[in-house]
């Protein structure tokens, strides 16, 4: 079936009802400089079989696809339970757009709640929303937050050890605003300086900062936390990889203000850069200035339990230009696959899965740090990704790696100068003690 199933005799009436000739006259107002001058660089059409081998082949070009992959920064792969598929591919949950009549829809209501309380449990929090677009949108709408709740705030300070995307993201949506961006350096062992950080807090300042890091270094939070209290900063967190609040303290548990996660890794495959799902949870105190939505358990005049949309901040409901969110989605596949991903594992599934995915990483340190002209540079404690200095260029080292079968991580040159040799390398409980002495054989072959 096609994708526009309109026949050009559908076309023509339309337009005739319309008072057009053709279809170019409904862009009409759209200045000429602005259109695109030429066709589309796409295929002519295809049989099934035809799009199926060319999607095959499309395929095989992606080395992810064939390698044993070591890739992370952001974007991590975890096996993901039969049951998820099966559960979100089911009718009626075949929509991820947000009811505009929620009580009506008691199961995604349902669903949406059940998210809430995992979500909250896993940071931490008080509450947790329903939901934000990715983990960077979320640290940004806390950002955003952070404003609301003190509008004294003047400076954001972004710990370096942010991911970049994420970064990049607060920056695009604080441009707007008369808030100045500072960043604040990491240490020798690759967790945040204490040192420059105090100097840059006050009682001006929002802090963001994330464990793991962008390194993969577990971050003294009780310490960043005693810091932020000390100077009264509003102190927001960020979790790229949510396997580690199976293993590490939860950000609620240092007294964040805001605590956000991306939560890709569960229950969503890596799949080119999404979709993902923010993870946003706060104390109990700021939820009215919370953004997105909260679903609440209550009961009926008969005494019937049911679930109520307790919470909407969203510029197309009431509040108009009062509202603290334009989220138009709550994610609601993804959020529905996060939730299913999480109640099959259960809390000691998901921890031991952890505990194997940081077992993983410790035994690949092991073992390079032993290859020569290979080193582990920052000595900070790490979860599942840790960063290796290489004797040669890491992409030439990638290269090299992948004609064996292998993408041995992210190169590091992307960041800043001086990281062209470096290396960060992930894994996860997918990983067989074959696949981790194959990376460890290859790098061999490149040892000085």
């Amino acid at each position: 079936m096609r994708y526009l199933p309109h026949t050009t005799q559908d076309i023509s009436i339309m337009l005739h009802e319309l008072g057009f000739e053709g279809i170019e006259d409904l862009f009409a107002g759209i200045p000429h400089s602005l259109m695109l001058q030429r066709d589309l660089h796409l295929p002519g059409p295809m049989s099934e079989p035809e799009l199926n081998r060319h999607l095959e082949n499309l395929e095989k070009a992606n080395p992810a696809a064939s390698c044993i992959s070591f890739l992370g920064a952001g974007a991590y792969s975890h096996a993901v339970p039969a049951a998820v598929d099966a559960i979100v591919s089911r009718s009626e949950f075949s929509t991820a757009y947000t009811p505009y009549q929620p009580e009506v829809s008691q199961g995604t209501l349902q669903s949406i709640f059940e998210f809430q309380t995992v979500t909250a449990g896993l940071l931490g929090m008080d509450v947790a929303n329903a939901s934000m677009y990715d983990g960077a949108s979320a640290a940004a709408e806390a950002v955003l937050m952070a404003k609301r709740v003190r509008r004294n705030i003047t400076r954001i300070v972004l710990s370096a050890g942010l991911l970049p995307e994420v970064g990049r993201t607060i920056e695009t949506y604080v441009s707007a605003l008369d808030l100045e961006i500072i960043e604040a350096p990491l240490s020798g062992e690759g967790i945040l300086d204490l040192g420059a950080l105090s100097a840059a807090l006050d009682k001006d300042t929002a802090l963001v900062v994330q464990t793991p890091n962008f390194l993969g270094c577990i971050e003294d939070m009780r310490s960043l936390a005693g810091l932020a209290g000390e100077k009264n900063a509003f102190f927001i967190s960020f979790t790229a990889e949510p396997y580690s609040l199976a293993v590490l303290e939860p950000p609620g548990s240092f007294g964040v203000d805001v605590a956000t996660a991306e939560g890709q890794a569960f229950g969503n495959p890596v799949s080119f850069g999404g979709p993902y799902l923010g993870l946003f949870a706060t104390s109990k105190k700021y939820v009215r200035r919370m953004p997105g939505r909260l679903v609440g358990l209550t009961r009926d005049g008969a005494g019937k339990q049911g679930f109520v949309l307790t919470l909407a901040t969203r510029e197309q409901h009431i509040r108009r230009a009062r509202a603290t969110s334009n989220i138009c989605s709550n994610e609601g596949l993804c959020a529905l696959a996060s939730l299913v991903h999480l109640c099959c594992l259960g809390p000691e599934g998901l921890a031991r899965a952890a505990r194997i995915s940081r077992a993983n990483a410790e035994y690949l340190k092991a073992g390079i740090a032993e290859i020569p002209g290979f080193s582990i540079p920052y000595k900070a404690s790490t979860f599942n990704e840790f960063v290796v200095e290489t004797p040669v260029p890491a992409n030439d080292l990638v290269q090299e790696s992948t004609r064996h079968g292998i993408l041995p991580g992210v190169p590091l040159n992307r960041l800043k100068n001086g990281n062209e040799n470096r290396l960060l390398i992930c894994t996860s409980e997918l990983h067989t003690r074959q696949d981790l002495d194959n990376l460890i054989r290859v790098l061999k072959q490149r040892g000085a």
